[in-house]
C-alpha cells in the first residue's frame, strides 16, 4: 500500500476506484466497504483508493466538542496495510477545506486529481460543504463525468449497524468486549514509557507509566484490564501484563494516569515506545482502606489476568 500526505503527492491514475470518508477505527463496517472496494478494482483492472482526512473533520469544525478517536493517524495506517489496498490518501483537513463544494470534491478531487471510474460507498455516506453531497448526486455526477457508483448498505452485527461513535461509546462505558466484536480485532493504545512516581514499585507491582502519542486518542473506562504489551522497536517480542487506567484513589492521585504490570519483566524500558492490546476489562477502579488491601486485590487481578491470557 502506498500512503500519501496530501492530494497534492497523488498523481491521477487511469482507472481508480474510490472511496473516502474518515474511517476511524477501520471497523468490520469499513471493512465490508474495502473488502467491495478491492474486489471492484481486481474485476475492473482497476487500483483501490482511500481517500481520508487528518485531523477528523470535527476537531476541525467542532473545536470544542471532545472528540476522541479511536485509532492514531499511524494505527489507521497499520490497520489498512492488511485490508490488501493499493493506496492511502490522507488529505489535510482545514476550514477552507470543508468549503468545497460537492461538485468540485467530485469534479476537482474524485475525477481530476485521482482519477475515479468507479465509487464505493458506505451506507449514508455524505461529502462536500455542509455535507451536501449524497449518494443521489454521485449518480447524477456520475454519467456526466465518467463513473460509475454503488453503495453499500450498512454493516449489522446481531442487528445493531457498527459504527465509529458506537464503539467510542463502548470503550468509554468499558464494555470492551462490544468494541472489539464491533472493531473486529482488539483495542490498541500506543505511547512512550515515562517516569512515575514509582509506587507500583513500593508495593511489589512495578509499571511502566504510559504517555500518550495522540492527544485526540480515546481512552477506555477507568479500571483494570488484561493486556499483551509489545514494543514497535522489538516486533517479534509479546509479553503479558495488567493494565490500570484511572486516577489511583487509594494513593489520592490528583490526575489520570495509564500503567502497565508487564508478567515476568524486568527490563528498563524508560524512552521505548510501547504498545497496549486490551484483552478483557477485569474490574473498575476502586479506592482501598490501604496499600495492603490495594496488594491482595492486585494479586487476584494478576491471576486473572493470567487466565484471561492464557485461556485453557
Amino acid at each position: 500500500m502506498k500512503v500519501y500526505f496530501s492530494l497534492e503527492d497523488f498523481t491521477p491514475l487511469n482507472n481508480a476506484v474510490v472511496t473516502t470518508g474518515t474511517f476511524d477505527g477501520v471497523h468490520l463496517g469499513h471493512k465490508k466497504i474495502l473488502n467491495q472496494l478491492n474486489r471492484v478494482a481486481q474485476q475492473s483492472g482497476g487500483e483501490s483508493v482511500l481517500l481520508t482526512f487528518n485531523p477528523h473533520p470535527r476537531l476541525v469544525l467542532q473545536p470544542d466538542a471532545d472528540l476522541r478517536m479511536i485509532n492514531s493517524q499511524a494505527e489507521k495506517i497499520e490497520l489498512l496495510k492488511k485490508t490488501g489496498l493499493n493506496h492511502l490518501i490522507i488529505h489535510p483537513f482545514t476550514k477552507e477545506f470543508s468549503r468545497t463544494s460537492s461538485l468540485d470534491f467530485v469534479r476537482n478531487i474524485l475525477v481530476n486529481s485521482i482519477g475515479a471510474k468507479k465509487l464505493v460507498i458506505g451506507y449514508d455516506h455524505h461529502f462536500g460543504r455542509n455535507r451536501e453531497g449524497s449518494f443521489e448526486h454521485l449518480k447524477e455526477f456520475g454519467p456526466v463525468y465518467g463513473f460509475e457508483v454503488e453503495e453499500i448498505p450498512a454493516k449489522d452485527v446481531e442487528n445493531t449497524t457498527v459504527s465509529s461513535t458506537k464503539i467510542r461509546r463502548a470503550l468509554l462505558n468499558g464494555q470492551l468486549k462490544t468494541a472489539s466484536e464491533y472493531l473486529g480485532y482488539t483495542f490498541l493504545l500506543n505511547g512512550l514509557v515515562v517516569e512515575g512516581e514509582k509506587i507500583g514499585q513500593s508495593i511489589g507491582f512495578p509499571t511502566a507509566n504510559i504517555l500518550l502519542k495522540d492527544p485526540h486518542k480515546i481512552i477506555p473506562a477507568d479500571g483494570v484490564y488484561a493486556v499483551e504489551v509489545s514494543f514497535p522497536a522489538q516486533p517479534n517480542q509479546h509479553f503479558k501484563g495488567m493494565c490500570n487506567i484511572g486516577n489511583r484513589p487509594t494513593f489520592n492521585g490528583r490526575f489520570k494516569t495509564i500503567e502497565v504490570h508487564i508478567f515476568d519483566f524486568n527490563k528498563n524500558i524508560y524512552g521505548q515506545q510501547i504498545t497496549l492490546s486490551f484483552k478483557q476489562h477485569l474490574r473498575s477502579e476502586i479506592k482501598f482502606e490501604n496499600a495492603e488491601a490495594l496488594v491482595q486485590q492486585l494479586h487476584k487481578d494478576a491471576q486473572q489476568a493470567r487466565l484471561a491470557l492464557n485461556p485453557a
